[in-house]
């Protein structure tokens, strides 16, 4: 059996509310599809789909989700004090399918299951 991966651009996250964004994630990854976000998730929108997955939970279908970022990288003085903080590439998918092995700076290493 095979995962079907979904690569979502930042172009076509910029154009989504956060709910929008979130429903699109839970939906996807639901279905066993792992979900690649370009530029992530702010932190506010990550711990709104941790709550929301918490909802959703139905343990004889939905376990519940694996989350995965790469650490945000300040790039200035400016953009910590007024920046939007947005995580870098963000990896999700079922807890029963994907797995970290090992997360560093900047790389991420997962099983597919």
């Amino acid at each position: 059996m095979g995962v079907q991966m979904n690569l979502i651009s930042k172009e076509r996250l910029s154009k989504m509310g956060s709910m929008e964004k979130i429903r699109m994630i839970l939906d996807s990854v639901k279905e066993g599809k792992i979900v690649v976000l370009e530029t992530g998730l702010t932190p506010e929108e990550e711990a709104k789909l941790i709550e929301q997955t918490m909802l959703e939970i139905d343990h004889e279908n939905f376990i519940g989700i694996e989350v995965e970022s790469y650490p945000y990288k300040e790039k200035s003085v400016f953009s910590r004090l007024f920046g939007k903080k947005q995580g870098r590439l963000t990896v999700i998918g079922p807890a029963n399918r994907l797995k970290t092995l090992e997360k560093q700076e900047d790389l991420i290493k997962a099983l597919i299951t």
